[in-house]
């Protein structure tokens, strides 16, 4: 062995540099097409089958390094995208991962409710919390990112608006007491209000996640590498369509993007370039995407590349409906 190192040495260390080199992770991220999911394979429901498919289009997104940055060069799907523009300022990966992973599963609790809403089936509120997923650099608090705030100033929070309102009645500067729990143990913390853009805030973002029990039973499998709330929309459409008569799909197959809040209302989202192209790829009939920007940047897409492909843009999960039901 000795020998052998003695003598291959310069390969073995030219082999080792090699592997650092590839191995260093830059300030950047490289989002790429990452195709399409049918949604009835990711959702556990006894209902009703249909004959076209809702399909859920997503980002691949890698972490950058040598080999995929020079591979970026000579990929025109591959986009290269600064770190500061996927994660907050004070975050680091992990906590982008878990701040992504949050968002999901309030994304997938919020299709449940708005799905089960809509169809007139039994869903009731298990559990109720408010978590902190992100805060400021600038922040004045002891808070931490996964407390769930239970009051604030001994008044019972429920939802993110709660948060705002008691924010919203105090003067810039004021001290506010939060009691939160962490591991299961309650803590006492504060945070100071402060203004920005003319507005009242304590430096943080915070999520609402909700648990129900619904019947029929609804599961949705989750992958380990996914993340992100702007699989809601279609999530609540398929989750929606098991429960009704009415298949409305109309055998197409449709692929679609967009966050949605317990009221039904679709937000925008990233990426439309990328999942816009996968479903062309995939041949899908319909893209649903949030009207706005990400509507306006698809229909900009399309033209540009003639692609065949319907593009419907929409504010609200009850005019999905009504544009589905139209087309029966």
């Amino acid at each position: 062995m000795k020998q052998y190192l003695k003598e291959n040495y310069k390969f073995i260390l030219s082999i080792i540099l090699i592997l650092i080199v590839f191995s260093i992770r830059f300030p950047y991220y490289i989002d790429a097409p990452g195709g399409i999911t049918d949604m009835s394979e990711k959702i556990e429901i006894n209902g009703y089958d249909s004959e076209g498919s809702f399909n859920l289009a997503y980002v691949k997104e890698y972490r950058a390094t040598l080999p995929t940055l020079i591979f970026s060069l000579f990929n025109k799907d591959f986009k290269v995208i600064k770190q500061d523009e996927v994660m907050l300022d004070t975050e680091d990966y992990e906590a982008y991962e878990m701040r992504d992973k949050v968002l999901m599963d309030e994304s997938i609790s919020n299709a449940t409710y708005v799905a089960f809403k809509k169809a007139n089936k039994y869903i009731k509120e298990l559990s109720n919390k408010i978590v902190i997923i992100y805060i400021k650099e600038s922040s004045n608090t002891d808070l931490k990112v996964g407390d769930e705030i239970i009051s604030i100033n001994n008044e019972k929070i429920y939802n993110k608006d709660d948060v705002t309102k008691v924010i919203s009645n105090l003067p810039i500067g004021s001290k506010i007491d939060i009691k939160v729990k962490s591991n299961n143990k309650e803590y006492n913390r504060y945070a100071y209000i402060k203004d920005e853009d003319n507005s009242k805030i304590i430096g943080i973002l915070i999520s609402n996640l909700k648990e129900y029990e619904t019947n029929p039973k609804v599961n949705v499998i989750v992958d380990k590498n996914e993340s992100g709330s702007s699989g809601g929309l279609i999530t609540a459409l398929s989750i929606y369509n098991s429960l009704v008569k009415e298949d409305i799909t109309n055998g197409l197959k449709i692929v679609g993007t967009g966050t949605i809040d317990l009221d039904g209302n679709i937000g925008s989202i990233g990426g439309v370039e990328f999942k816009l192209k996968s479903a062309v790829k995939k041949k899908a009939d319909l893209f649903i995407v949030p009207l706005g920007e990400n509507y306006e940047e698809a229909i900009k897409l399309k033209k540009e590349n003639n692609y065949d492909i319907e593009i419907f843009g929409v504010s609200t999960f009850d005019e999905v409906i009504d544009y589905l039901n139209g087309k029966n």
